[in-house]
Formats: C-alpha cells, structure tokens, sequence
C-alpha cells in the first residue's frame, strides 16, 4: 500500500508541474506578440490660420431714462392759489399746471402802470411844447434860441423817464408772468410736492422740493457703459437690442444715437445712449435693461480654436509648426464665442498652428509627425 500510494503522489506532481510549465510559456508567447507589434503614435493636429469673422453677443446692464426730464420750482415767493395737474397726468407744451398768487406784486404791477401813465402825460406835454415853439421860432425874434434849447432837453429828459418807467412795468408784469407754471415740454408729470395754499419760492426760499417733476415719457434714452475692450465693436448706428424684467419676452430695438468720445476715468468705460421710441409707453424711465450689444468685426480679424491658445504665467501664446519645429508665438486674444477666439499679434495667413496646445511642448522642440484638419 505504501508502494502505491508514492506512485500517486508522484504522478500528482508531475502533472502539476507540466500544467505550470504551459501556463508560463503561453503567457511568454503572449508577452512575445506584444512586443513584436510597434505601437502606433497618434499625429498631432494642426490647422492652417485663416482670416475670418466671429459673431458673439455682450450681455450688459442699462438704463433707461427720460428723454428730458426737469424739476419745476416757483421762480418768485408766493402762495399756490390752484393746482391744475397731478401725478400721472399727461400734459402738453405750454399748458398751464399750476397758477400762484403774490398780493404785493400785484400792488407793485398797479404802481408801476400809473407811473408809466404819469409819465407818458408828462413826455406828451413836454413834447408838444417844444414843438410849439420850434414852430413859433421860424418867425425872427419870437423865441430866442436858449429857449428852444431848454425845450428840447426838457423833452429828452422826459422821454428818458419814460423809457425808465416803462422797463420799470414790463419788469414786474414779467414777473407776473411767473405767477403761472406751464409746461416746458409734452410729458406726464411724475411728482408733485405741494398742495394748494403752500408757500414756495426758489429753491432755500420757501420750499426745497420742486412743484412738479415732468419726464418725456414717449422718448427714452438708454444708456450703457461699455468698457474699453469692446469699445471698438459700436459705431454711430450701430443697432442693439434690450429687455427689461417686466416684459422678458419682448426684446426691444435701438440704434446707438450719441457716443461720449471719451473714456469715465474711475470705470474706464465709454458712456453709450440709444434713443428709444415708446409710443405705447410700455417702458418707464428708471428700468433696468439687459442689452446684447453684437460683436463683430467683419473679415477683418484670425479666428482659431481655443484649444490653440496657451495661457502661461509669461503670457499668452500660440504653437506654429515650422520646419518640424515648435515656434511659441506671443498673440492677444478679443472676443471669443462657440468655442472660437480673436487673435492679434505678428501673424500670417497661411501659417500652421497646432490645434490643442499645452505647455509640455516647448518652444523649438521637434514635431515627429502632425496632420492638418480644418476648424
């Protein structure tokens, strides 16, 4: 039994080592495939710079704002006798708003008419008398020539107080004038500030509020600030659209009407107004507008990938293939949408780029293989 049971066993382990011995050779034949087969390096894509134009859209805050607006205030002290408007009412050039009272002016404007009056009496009597003896002195020895002299600088004398008291009334009946409050343009009135029997006068006498606040409301103005990097994207004319939080689905036109010329020192930005024309007064002044201003510069302008531009600490950069070498290019870039980017700097038409950049090629390193696709 023991004689059987060591030729057992030794079977055993010849098996065992037979079948580890297969293992290990197909494993090295596996490992022999693999190394025999060359691995196949994947070609780096590059593209050949082309001039073209990249249309994007600045998202920007505005506002809008009345055409014209002004605060009216009473010109002289006096007292509201009667208010003809209120807020809300819309109100047409020239209309009467509100009419004030002023006793003492009164009296003064009937002073000075009597004056004038006194006055004219007097100039008509002096006037006449030296008529009378102009005529009188055309016969020889009648009135001797200091007393024609004396008339005529009576007469003068006269109608200088005359012309005096004159500029005296129209003085005061302009004044009067003030007693009455019309609107200086078409608009709606705002705000209003006082209630009839108040006293008012200019602004620190009588009242610091205005009267009234009239705002052309069926012409705004919106205005934006747009900063200096997109300042070259707007002309005069150029056309933008806005809306307002009230009305997201309504998106409004208008075209740039004035443009500063000028840059806001503390913003560093231009300031933009647009004329809007809201006869159905579904825009009020004081809105806040989102405005897409469109950015385009026409064929002017390198296109590329953004995968083209490299962003270092040292600057930004594009890879030129050159001669199977890499060549870092120095560029700026300006708008960039879809993927897309402006570039500025010392570049060529014609020139080939590669299209995905990263800092582990380095300038003037050699380029094996790469293949041109287009963007």
């Amino acid at each position: 039994m023991k004689y059987i049971s060591k030729i057992s066993f030794t079977i055993l382990l010849a098996t065992c080592l037979a079948g580890i011995q297969s293992c290990n050779s197909s494993k090295a034949k596996e490992e022999n495939k693999n190394t025999s087969e060359p691995t196949q390096e994947a070609a780096i894509e590059a593209f050949v710079l082309k001039k073209g134009s990249l249309s994007s859209t600045l998202q920007i805050p505005g506002e809008l704002i009345a055409f014209q607006q002004v605060d009216l205030y009473a010109k002289v002290s006096s007292f509201v006798k009667k208010l003809h408007v209120d807020v809300g009412s819309e109100v047409h050039q020239g209309q009467l708003l509100a009419t004030m009272e002023a006793p003492e002016l009164l009296s003064q404007y009937v002073s000075s008419t009597s004056r004038l009056r006194s006055q004219e009496a007097i100039y008509l009597a002096s006037k006449t008398n030296y008529e009378r003896l102009l005529e009188t002195s055309k016969t020889p020895g009648t009135v001797s020539q200091n007393d024609l002299d004396l008339a005529l600088a009576k007469q003068n004398s006269d109608l200088a107080q005359l012309e005096t008291a004159r500029s005296v009334s129209n003085e005061i009946s302009d004044t009067r004038n003030y007693l009455e409050i019309r609107a200086p343009f078409s608009g709606v009135i705002s705000a209003r500030n006082v209630s009839t029997g108040a006293f008012v006068g200019p602004t620190g006498k009588g009242s610091e509020a205005p009267l009234f606040t009239l705002v052309e409301q069926r012409k705004l103005r919106l205005v934006v600030s747009i900063p200096e990097a997109y300042n070259s994207y707007l002309t005069p004319q150029s056309e933008v659209h806005f809306k307002v939080k009230s009305l997201q689905n309504v998106s409004f036109p208008a075209k740039v009407s004035r443009m500063a010329g000028a840059l806001d020192t503390r913003l560093r930005s231009q300031r933009i107004e647009m004329d809007v024309v809201n006869q159905d007064k579904r825009l009020l002044p004081g809105m806040i507008a989102e405005v897409s201003i469109p950015l385009s510069r026409g064929e002017g302008s390198f296109i590329v990938p953004k995968t083209a531009v490299l962003n270092t600490a040292e600057g930004t950069y594009m890879i030129k293939a050159e001669n199977n070498k890499s060549v870092w290019v120095p560029v700026k870039t300006g708008a960039t949408a879809d993927g897309k980017t402006e570039i500025f700097g010392e570049l060529h038409e014609g020139d080939t780029f590669l299209k995905i950049v990263t800092e582990e090629v380095r300038n003037n390193s050699e380029l094996k293989s790469f293949k041109t696709v287009n963007i």
